[in-house]
């Protein structure tokens, strides 16, 4: 399989190549940015690593590089400016993501190709990529809550005194401020979270407000998250390139899963080689499946501003 990162000289397109590399399971790996000299400075770091891994084809190139590519992970965006409103930034990351979508289209790509959408906000952008790129259906998909489910988990297991493989517990909806935590299906190594040796209402909310607000402390402490999302993009990836039908947290656009139509979030979804494969309905508790409907309008709201925006 051969992946191309838009915005791999960044933190996270960067951090996605090496989580590439280390699973020595794609065979190439394009680093295409703005900055072309970044981009060589990384594909030659990792491909100096290569004879202690894999054998694998490691270069920076540009779109017309990636019109052979198997799948497309976008990970390229802008931060918020101070004092700038969120509508304000998600309007220029629109912007800048249509460009980039453009660019995809005049080099050509494969008709069977995959786009990863990793470049925030990734549901809305999601919708536009979808929109925009006339794919197959379920050749289109985000990153979605995976990133918010494994650090969801990471942080039970640490307050729990845990292993983290052996935590199950999954976050869906909007990668944003209306993501849901499923409490209904939690459990650690088979049993119920709730039944857990330590666990309490409280420490549940707030190890679920910690993982919800995880960006920002990223920001905060090291100018943003890299290493988890590296992680996160080479789980969806390998799925793909394995076919390996791993159930995830991605977002793509609905048709009727728990009711939703014409937004794309994130719901239980199985990942193949040919992308988004099937939505599953995994039984919610009532209160759960109203805010998974909120987050859903939440969405659909910001899409609409952002349509009328132009």
């Amino acid at each position: 399989m051969k992946v191309g990162i838009i915005g791999g000289g960044g933190i996270v397109g960067a951090s996605a190549g090496f989580a590439l590399q280390l699973g020595g399971i794609v065979h190439e790996i394009v680093i295409v940015d703005v900055n072309a000299d970044l981009a060589d400075g990384q594909a030659l770091d990792m491909m100096h690593g290569a004879p202690a891994i894999a054998d694998q084809v490691i270069t920076a190139g540009g779109y017309d590089d990636l019109a052979n590519a198997d799948l497309i992970c976008i990970t390229a965006g802008l931060r918020r400016k101070p004092d700038e409103s969120r509508l304000a930034l998600i309007n220029r990351n629109v912007v800048l993501f249509r460009s980039i979508l453009e660019s995809i289209k005049t080099a050509g790509h494969k008709p069977d190709a995959t786009v990863l959408v990793v470049s925030n906000p990734v549901d809305i952008l999601t919708y536009l990529a979808e929109q925009e790129l006339g794919l197959p259906q379920g050749r289109v998909l985000g990153l979605g809550t995976l990133l918010d489910t494994l650090r969801f988990r990471s942080l039970l297991a640490l307050n729990l005194k845990a292993p983290a493989t052996q935590v199950s517990a999954i976050i869906l909806g909007e990668h944003g401020d209306s993501m849901v935590p499923i409490w209904s299906s939690a459990s650690i190594g088979g049993l119920p979270l709730e039944k857990y040796p330590g666990f309490t209402q409280k420490l549940g909310q707030d190890t679920f407000t910690r993982a919800k607000t995880s960006g920002a402390e990223m920001i905060k402490k090291k100018t943003g998250a890299g290493f988890a999302v590296g992680v996160s993009i080479a789980e969806v990836i390998h799925a793909i390139a394995l076919d390996s039908k791993r159930v995830l947290p991605v977002s793509t656009v609905q048709r009727g899963c728990y009711g939703l139509r014409d937004v794309a979030l994130s719901v239980p979804t199985v990942v193949g080689r040919a992308g988004a494969e099937q939505t599953l309905e995994i039984e919610l508790w009532p209160k759960e499946m109203q805010s998974l409907k909120r987050s859903g309008a939440v969405l659909q709201e910001t899409l609409g501003q952002v349509l009328a925006a132009g």
